[in-house]
Formats: C-alpha cells, sequence, structure tokens
C-alpha cells in the first residue's frame, strides 16, 4: 500500500541532479471514488477494519468485490495483519 502511494504520486516527482535521483512528497489519501493513473495491481496483507489501508483496497477493487474476499479469507482462517496471508488484487 505504500508502494501504491509511492506510484500514484508519479507525476510530482522532482529529477535532483545532484544526486541523480527523483524525489517527491506524497499526501495521497486514497479512498472510493479515487482513480487510479499508474497501478493495474497490488500485493497487500489483509488490513484490519476501520483502516485507511482498507479504504484503498475497497477503492481498488470495488466495495462488493472486497466485502467478498474478505469474507472468504474469515470463513477459511486467512491470517491478517503484517504477518498475515497476502492477496494479489488485479
Amino acid at each position: 500500500t505504500t508502494s501504491v502511494r509511492s506510484i500514484e504520486s508519479f507525476d510530482r516527482l522532482s529529477y535532483k541532479k545532484e544526486t541523480d535521483s527523483y524525489e517527491a512528497d506524497t499526501d495521497i489519501f486514497i479512498y472510493d471514488g479515487y482513480e487510479f493513473k499508474y497501478t493495474d495491481a497490488i500485493i497487500t496483507n489483509f488490513h484490519l477494519p476501520k483502516s485507511t489501508l482498507l479504504m484503498m483496497i475497497g477503492a481498488f477493487m470495488g466495495i462488493k468485490n472486497m466485502k467478498s474476499a474478505y469474507e472468504y479469507a474469515i470463513n477459511n482462517g486467512f491470517l491478517f495483519y503484517s504477518y498475515g496471508d497476502a492477496m494479489l488484487i488485479i
């Protein structure tokens, strides 16, 4: 999810000649209705309820699909949070 925020901030990058690198700050808050510009897939863990990360996942895959995926995960004993199971969302 951190990578998604970084990738979606691509148009804010500025080139730093002295270090031959790019940098930018981001304050993107991704939630339902956000139009993804650069991200076409996400690998992420299953996130806890009421988290901003869960909001981002819902924005990417649609709330209905997200609820279905989480229902499946809960019913099948998937582990949640940082050291839990992961999913690939395309």
